[in-house]
């Protein structure tokens, strides 16, 4: 599985998925993560500006894990079999252990879901 983590700063996981630029991509073997890295977008290509073109360099992930997100974004991922976690969990690395360890990680606030 690949997952991918939104993280504008390269240190925790950041909301505003549609506009991010920076996520961290972790490839993964059952519950081990076997490979990790940052992808820096340029602007033109984030979610939010490409304007439903989705980002080449995210082809192939399984799931997107976010601090917030918009529907339209929401609905996009889910179209293309991605599943969307929005969480409170700041911890990119915590975050993606406990989801391998069958933690769930979603956020119970749904104030960090919104729309445009």
């Amino acid at each position: 599985m690949r997952i991918a983590v939104t993280s504008q700063n390269r240190r925790t996981i950041t909301a505003h998925a549609g506009k991010c630029r920076n996520f961290l991509i972790y490839d993964t073997e059952g519950r081990q993560v076997v490979a990790k890295r940052l992808i820096e977008l340029p602007i033109e290509a984030t979610f939010h500006a490409s304007h439903g073109e989705f980002p080449a360099v995210l082809a192939g992930i399984d799931l997107l894990i976010t601090a917030s997100l918009g529907e339209k974004l929401h609905s996009q991922l889910v179209d293309r079999k991605i599943r969307p976690i929005v969480t409170d969990i700041v911890d990119p690395d915590t975050a993606v252990d406990r989801l391998l360890a069958g933690i769930p990680i979603a956020s119970t606030n749904p104030s960090h879901h919104h729309s445009h």
